[in-house]
């Protein structure tokens, strides 16, 4: 198995776009050594196995944020709104190009797609366990100021009640 394609190169590829991971048609391309149109035309022979939550097409607004938050070269030449492909969308399209290296990719792209999953669990759990820590001391904390807060007041009330002479 080509073991060249790293998962830090592939999870580099992996955007977030309507809360969706997804990889962009340009990119599977590249991983897959074929031209886009290439990927773009499988997708069109075999519209009845890209379901709509598959792949989608980008939006201006989307393709503009896409542009301006990463690598501008990469979309130098682009000239239509680039397809992004959800997981799911990445394995069927990997069943239809049906190369050596399609399958080879496409289990890359799995384990890193497992992969990132894995760590968005432990990201969460971490997440929780930080905020439930931030609420136990937030209560503490408020615990304690109401503390020095009836202490200042105990001292007023004491100093207030001084007995002795007024010069």
């Amino acid at each position: 198995m080509n073991e060249l394609i790293q998962s830090s190169e592939i999870s580099s590829r992996i955007f977030i776009i309507r809360g969706i991971e997804v990889m962009i048609d340009k990119d599977l391309a590249e991983l897959y050594s074929v031209e886009t149109k290439r990927i773009n035309e499988a997708v069109k022979n075999n519209k009845d196995k890209f379901l709509e939550d598959f792949y989608f097409e980008l939006t201006d607004k989307e393709f503009e944020d896409l542009r301006s938050n990463f690598s501008t070269t990469k979309f130098a030449k682009t000239r239509v709104n680039p397809k992004v492909f959800t997981e799911q969308g990445v394995y069927m399209l990997a069943t239809i190009l049906k190369s050596k290296i399609a399958s080879e990719i496409t289990v890359s792209i799995i384990r890193t797609f497992a992969k990132l999953r894995e760590f968005s669990k432990h990201y969460n759990a971490l997440a929780k366990k930080i905020m439930e820590v931030e609420r136990k001391s937030d209560k503490q904390y408020r615990k304690l100021a109401k503390a020095l807060d009836d202490l200042i007041e105990q001292a007023n009330e004491v100093e207030s009640k001084k007995i002795g002479f007024i010069k």
